[in-house]
């Protein structure tokens, strides 16, 4: 069985991260497994990458950007039908088709005429007119247009969401797919959307806990230049500065805390942009910076005592999943997928979002209560073992094509 995963890039960006872990489990339980991508960072054999726009394709989609809706003006994706990567495939399962500029969703019938298709869904791109997340709109249920969020990601240059969302469904009323999403939130959005037509699996990401789990915390902190003593609250992100990801949620948070507990705190924060949030709180913070390589990221996590999410919107954050992985207790805002990981009073505590009194309260529990995160560390790293390993997860998507090649 040869099945090839289209996506971004790689290893570049959350989902393509949470894509690579599955293509790596595929491959370690013996499904010759491919990548076909428009950027790559690794040097792999398994990976294709597919070639850059020639110069009329530039010009044309100059000319059009502004006219048509995202990713409609884009060619590259029908070239890639001629690829010998996807003409051997057996099985194409589509990822992230929404960040690049190289995916063109108008190919979907083609493709999905040739191959059984799966589509992983790695936040709500795929059923709205435009945007990943949609925050407080509900408008996708009901055709979009009048967007209140035109420039929230991926941005139009103008509000054609009702096109965008009127050609997806067309699309998707011409094609046979199978739909996966990570979280139990986004399958319920799924099945309400237009993509309900079709079969709808709920297959968590996969990580692997050899690489993830709880290291000595005395000899991380020594290797971070962290202080042994402290309590150390983690934030993470691959952009610090991302409104979605709550910066200034988190600050107001920090700002709240007690004075006579902030003088043996530290925040560690991991990303591409430093976080002055603890400055402006008056902590001590200490800047990690972005971290590829997955040992010093689990690293990082084993070193903090609580890992802190306060995204306004999310799927099943890869950040909470490692978190889990390596026995750190999380607090985060209760949206999206985040209560799959963080259990309330099993995990850590999620919270709603709008109860910051709330979310206080329960971090100056956990950063008072030392038992209470020893319990909540082992119940995190059990979950991971049982729930999320990379090939009891590779192993789900095996069966789901092994099922799609089957004689209907």
């Amino acid at each position: 069985m040869k099945v090839l995963h289209i996506n971004q890039s790689d290893i570049a960006g959350g989902a393509a991260i949470a894509a690579y872990r599955l293509h790596q489990g595929l491959k370690n339980i013996g499904v010759d497994s491919r990548l076909l991508v428009p950027q790559a960072i690794l040097n792999e054999k398994t990976t294709t990458i597919l070639p850059p726009m020639s110069l009329a394709e530039r010009v044309y989609f100059k000319l059009t950007r502004k006219l048509l809706p995202n990713n409609t003006n884009l060619i590259r994706s029908w070239r890639m039908l001629k690829m010998d990567s996807y003409r051997q495939a057996d099985v194409i399962n589509l990822h992230n088709l929404h960040t690049g500029l190289y995916f063109n969703y108008l190919t979907i019938p083609r493709i999905a005429r040739e191959k059984p298709v799966v589509f992983t869904l790695h936040d709500m791109w795929s059923f709205t007119g435009h945007c990943a997340y949609s925050y407080d709109c509900e408008r996708w249920q009901i055709g979009c247009g009048k967007c209140p969020y035109p420039t929230t990601y991926p941005a139009m240059q103008w509000d054609n969401s009702a096109i965008e969302r009127w050609l997806k469904n067309r699309v998707y009323s011409q094609s046979k797919l199978t739909i996966v999403t990570p979280s139990q939130w986004l399958s319920n959005l799924a099945q309400s959307s237009i993509l309900g037509r079709f079969p709808i699996h709920t297959i968590p990401y996969g990580i692997d806990t050899d690489i993830f789990y709880p290291m000595d915390k005395t000899l991380s902190r020594h290797k971070l230049d962290l202080p042994t003593r402290a309590v150390v609250l983690m934030f993470g992100c691959a952009d610090l500065q991302d409104y979605r990801k709550g910066m200034d949620l988190l600050v107001r948070l920090l700002q709240g805390l007690p004075e006579r507990l902030k003088t043996n705190l530290t925040l560690y924060a991991m990303g591409h942009d430093s976080s002055d949030a603890g400055d402006i709180a008056g902590i001590r913070t200490v800047h990690a910076g972005y971290v590829e390589n997955d040992e010093e990221k689990a690293r990082c996590y084993s070193a903090a005592d609580v890992f802190i999410s306060t995204t306004r919107a999310d799927n099943l954050p890869l950040v909470l999943q490692e978190s889990m992985a390596c026995g750190t207790p999380m607090l985060a805002s209760k949206v999206g997928g985040i209560p799959d990981l963080v259990r309330d009073g099993v995990t850590g505590f999620a919270v709603a979002p709008d109860d910051e009194a709330g979310m206080l309260q329960r971090l100056v529990e956990l950063i008072e209560n030392a038992q209470l995160r020893q319990e909540m560390s082992a119940q995190c790293r059990q979950i991971a073992l049982i729930e999320y390993t990379t090939e009891a997860i590779a192993q789900k998507y095996a069966t789901l094509y092994d099922n799609l090649l089957q004689p209907q």
